[in-house]
């Protein structure tokens, strides 16, 4: 007739769940360090070191909309590692300290 019913089934669907959910905080990591790196390029262009000749509004917004595309290009290499360490972060379960000893709850 009919067998036990088995958990089996339901593990590989928990499986493409938890893939989707890590995509989605890598997407998250990786637009907090586009945003990161934007402000810091930013801050280096408002620093002014060098005269622009041809400096206008077009050119301002031409040159934002170039930084912003740097900022991803950069996210996405990984280069920084701040997409990197915020996944580490985001990973770790509440009240894990990652073996540091510096859990709060457990100090307590």
């Amino acid at each position: 007739m009919t067998g036990p019913i088995s958990a089996s089934p339901a593990a590989p669907a928990a499986a493409p769940a938890a893939d989707a959910r890590r995509a989605e905080m890598r997407a998250a990591a990786q637009a907090f360090e586009a945003i990161f790196i934007r402000q810091m390029i930013g801050s280096m262009r408002q620093a002014g070191l060098a005269s622009d000749v041809f400096g206008s509004q077009a050119t301002e917004q031409f040159r934002e909309m170039g930084d912003a595309q740097l900022a991803q290009s950069m996210a996405q290499q990984g280069g920084f590692g701040i997409a990197e360490m915020l996944l580490g972060q985001m990973s770790r379960g509440p009240g894990d300290d990652g073996g540091n000893g510096n859990n709060v709850s457990a100090a307590q």
